[in-house]
Parts: C-alpha cells; structure tokens; sequence
C-alpha cells in the first residue's frame, strides 16, 4: 500500500456543521479536525449524530449549515474520490456473488485495475475466502469484506463505522494492529465505535458528540486533564479517616461497595491524613481514568437524542 494518494493533506475539516431534520437538529454546530498519520476514535451515545456526521462528511447528507472537508474540498468536489477516500459504512453485499465478483465490481465501477481485488482481500485476510458465496460469510467476514472494499483505491483517509461489529477477539486485534499500521504510513483513519476499552488501545484522539454536539476532543490524557482527579481508599475501618476528610474537604468523599473514593484531594494529603486518624490502609491509590470513565463522565445524562433511523429521514435534501 502507498502512503499518499491524491493530492492533499490527508486532512478531515469539520466546520460549523449542522443537520436539522424538522425541529430536530441532528448534528448542531459541530467543528473538529481529523489530523494524518493519527487514529481518531469517533464517540458518542446512540443518537448522538455519529453516522449523520459521517454521511455528510461522505456526501451521503446534505448539511443544513456548515461544511465537512476532504483535503480542503467537499466529498462531491473530489477529481478521484476512490484514490482519496475510503470508508464502511453500512455496507451492501449481493449474497450470491463472491467476495471476489463482488470487489471486482467495484473495481469496474471506479476505474480500477480488477487486480486489486485480490490484493485487498489478501490484505484482509479474506483470500481463502475469494471464492464463498457472500451469503455464507459471517458478520466478521462481512465486515473484513467491507473494509477491502474501502481499501480498493488505496486511499489516503479511511472512515470506518462501527469496524469491530461481529470481529471475535483475534479478528479485533488484526483491526486495531491494522489501524494502527495505517496510521504509521501518514494516512488518515476516523472510527466510529462504542467498543470504549477496544478504542482506548487503538486511538491517538477522540471526538466525543452527545445531543448532536462536540462535548470534547482530544488525546486521552488532555481529556483527563478536564476531570477532577480522584483516589480509591481501602481499610478495615474508614470511618475516623471518612469523618475527617468530610470536615476538611467538604463534598470530597463517595463510598462505594468495599472502598472509599475521595475526589479533589491530593494522594498526599489523604495519607497524612490517615497517619493522623490512625487510620489501617489496605489500599490508597490514584485512580487511572480509562476512556470509558471518561466516556461517561463527558456524556453523563446525555443519552439517545434522536435515533439513527431518523437521523438519515430525508438524507438526500
């Protein structure tokens, strides 16, 4: 595979953009930016504007305000799109023609030389395969299949819906080396996913949407920046410890099932505390925030703002 095709940057522009569907307002407002060489992970709550972002950025949408941006032009703007883009998004398989044929067709269809349906099904790992029926493939296959179709042009960004569907565990650990190998050539990969602990080891950013808004972007560790920082505190006996962190730090203690978490205090302070309370400590850590705590603190209360079905109602105004 090539590291540059087409002739821009490799860079997603996603500015002012709005969907209004009626009175609902799909996407609102909504501007980030998808850098090359870098695996941006694509977040939020069902509802949240995810694929109705895409599909503008694909042309499948008209916006109702703002733009999405390819190499600095619309979707539609593009000389070569297949050469410069890539995506899966709710992908379409005839079941009675093979995974071969139904690349091959593709291939027809762009412009491409028929050969490169066997070198992106090779380079899925779908090569046993060329010859099945589509209808006998598994949803893991399916998707594998998908991704090859994206890849005919060998294009410099690739945009991929919900990629790990149906994989099993060996097949999430191709994609997520996959990426990241796409990644390393320079190219550009934005993934939509709700696999949270799968995305945190396969992503340099994040661009997390609710109720059709940005709520963040950013590296993990940026994001974490955001959040007060908290620690987790074990003992046979918190309460003197507990008591005394309420009046010095008012607000500052939670308890949960077998522990104690005390947010906005420094690990130090509460040790010098404990010594103080003579309190037994089993455990008195900082807690590690994963992509999924910060997921759900970002979109607390923010869940399903219009379904996926609505959001693509009226797709081609």
């Amino acid at each position: 595979m090539s590291t540059s095709n087409g002739d821009g940057s490799g860079r997603i522009v996603v500015s002012h953009l709005t969907k209004r569907y009626g009175a609902l307002t799909a996407v609102d407002d909504l501007s980030f930016t998808v850098e090359p060489g870098s695996v941006t992970g694509f977040l939020g709550p069902n509802g949240a504007g995810k694929s109705t972002t895409l599909r503008m950025l694909l042309g499948l949408a008209a916006p109702s305000e703002g733009q999405a941006t390819i190499n600095g032009t619309t979707y539609a703007q593009l000389a070569d799109p297949t050469k410069v883009v890539g995506s899966v998004l709710d992908p379409a398989f005839h079941p009675a023609r093979n995974g071969r044929d139904h690349l091959r067709v593709y291939c027809a269809a762009a412009g491409l030389d028929p050969r490169r349906a066997d070198a992106t099904l090779e380079t899925v790992g779908l090569q046993s395969a060329a010859g099945r029926k589509v209808g006998d493939y598994s949803l893991g296959m399916r998707q594998r299949l998908g991704l090859a179709t994206a890849l005919l042009g060998d294009p410099q960004i690739l945009v991929l819906d919900e990629p790990a569907n149906g994989l099993d565990p060996e097949g999430i650990q191709w994609l997520r080396r996959f990426m990241r190998r796409l990644a390393a050539e320079g190219r550009t990969v934005l993934v939509s996913s709700h696999l949270l602990q799968e995305v945190e080891q396969s992503v340099d950013r994040v661009v997390i949407l609710a109720k059709g808004k940005l709520v963040r972007e950013g590296t993990i560790a940026e994001l974490s920046g955001d959040l007060d920082k908290s620690a987790v505190v074990r003992g046979p006996d918190l309460g003197d410890l507990r008591a005394a962190l309420e009046q010095e730090h008012p607000g500052s203690v939670t308890m949960e099932p077998e522990r104690m978490r005390v947010i906005g205090v420094p690990i130090e302070v509460i040790g010098e505390i404990a010594f103080a309370t003579r309190t037994v400590l089993f455990e008195l850590s900082e807690d590690t925030k994963d992509l999924e705590y910060l997921y759900f603190q970002l979109t607390s209360g923010q869940g399903e703002y219009v379904t996926e079905e609505l959001n693509h109602r009226g797709d081609a105004a």
